[in-house]
């Protein structure tokens, strides 16, 4: 494992590991506690039953009913938070540090320690079906949602994380029971903290409360992605505005193409106002308010996807635009002042997002989870500074033909 000396690992009996980085000028503890298990791990008729567990691990542990969960950290001016994705679940905490023994024992409960209350099950059923109406009633949510399924198919990843109304409404005490003790594996589990603490403090008090998780190994094996078929699709639903969102699969976490795409990606439609697709749609033509270019990488796949709303009447010509500006950066190689400046835009944003320590957290225990390592934010510079342009130019001509893209449509009914 490759972990530079700013950062300490250590592995507990039972298999789960600390990672910690210390931040000597904040008076803020941030910690959590990621789980290599999401969506993406649930049969056809567990769907949304990762997403259901982090909703039902604040409703009552062994010994904290849901009030004493909510009011545990809030009451001493913290947060408690949680989310899921396709391949990760995690329960995290931001709190005043000499409070951080307890977010680590309320962290704990709620990851481990769940007893899935039946009236609970019930209310919270309710409040999730309620979250999948809101994302219904809005398409900019909906449309990225359903365009993984126009990607990956059936695979699990094209699953909603939310689940089906029909999975939402079956699931039991049981069947939560059931899913963890099918996918929970210590050897993947991170705690990870940033704060002022040493690491000696910080074993200390993960060993008091995680030492107590018997091992448990998991026999769960993630089937792969093949590859997408390309599909066309388009919906009417009763909105005001057209929604488009078209691309194709990408390389997965592990590739070495995976930074040089991350800048390239960037460089089309990031959040920057200088992106070559924000200066065509938007600031040229404006046609649109937003547009962006989208890369999210997993452990053996990737997906890349670009997306804008516009008006109806305006859908074909700014569809017309973004394909000219794939073709350009397929054809035209980038100035070596040019290329020096989005390197420095990527390295100027990448270091601002490390400023931010909550997300910091969970990058770390993310990076250990699915490549075994942290890089320091030198060796990303290096190896940002390393890129070339007729490295991004090929890139452009490997992803960038329209013809191998799948597209999905939301038109005003």
């Amino acid at each position: 494992m490759s972990i530079p000396a700013e950062y300490n690992l250590h592995t507990l009996a039972n298999g789960i590991r600390i990672v910690h980085k210390q931040v000597t000028h904040t008076k803020i503890a941030h910690c959590g506690i990621m789980l290599d298990v999401g969506s993406r791990d649930e049969a056809d008729n567990q769907a949304g039953m990762t997403h259901f567990w982090e909703h039902m691990a604040f409703k009552g542990t062994e010994k904290r009913k849901a009030f004493h969960i909510i009011n545990s950290l809030e009451s001493v001016g913290g947060e408690l938070n949680a989310y899921t994705t396709k391949e990760k679940i995690c329960f995290h905490a931001s709190l005043l540090l000499p409070h951080f023994e307890k977010a680590v024992d309320v962290l704990t409960d709620i990851t481990f320690r769940s007893i899935f209350p039946e009236k609970e099950i019930e209310k919270e059923r309710g409040v999730i079906l309620e979250e999948m109406s809101m994302y219904l009633d809005d398409p900019e949510d909906a449309i990225h949602d359903d365009f993984d399924e126009v990607i990956f198919g059936k695979h699990s990843l094209g699953l909603n994380i939310l689940g089906t109304e029909e999975s939402v409404k079956a699931f039991q005490k049981d069947d939560f029971n059931s899913f963890i003790k099918q996918n929970i594996d210590t050897s993947k589990i991170i705690f990870s903290s940033v704060s002022a603490l040493d690491f000696k403090s910080v074993i200390k008090t993960a060993e008091k409360y995680l030492n107590q998780i018997p091992t448990q190994h998991s026999t769960r094996k993630r089937s792969s992605f093949t590859g997408h078929e390309i599909v066309h699709t388009v919906k009417n639903r009763p909105i005001s505005q057209a929604h488009y969102i078209f691309g194709r699969e990408a390389f997965a976490i592990n590739d070495d193409k995976r930074l040089p795409f991350i800048m390239l990606t960037n460089i089309l439609g990031g959040p920057g106002m200088n992106s070559k697709l924000n200066l065509a749609l938007r600031e040229k033509y404006g046609y649109v308010y937003g547009v962006d270019a989208s890369y999210t990488a997993y452990i053996d796949t990737g997906v890349f996807h670009i997306y804008f709303s516009t008006e109806k009447s305006r859908l074909q010509k700014s569809i017309a635009l973004v394909h000219k500006e794939l073709k350009k950066m397929q054809e035209i190689t980038l100035s070596s002042h040019q290329l020096q400046t989005y390197k420095n835009q990527l390295m100027g944003q990448i270091a601002m997002a490390e400023e931010n320590n909550c997300s910091f957290m969970q990058m770390m225990a993310k990076s250990i989870l699915d490549l075994d390592k942290i890089d320091t934010l030198e060796s990303i510079f290096e190896e940002i500074n390393a890129v070339s342009a007729s490295q991004l130019q090929d890139l452009a001509n490997e992803m960038f033909n329209v013809e191998k893209y799948s597209s999905l449509t939301f038109l005003p009914s």
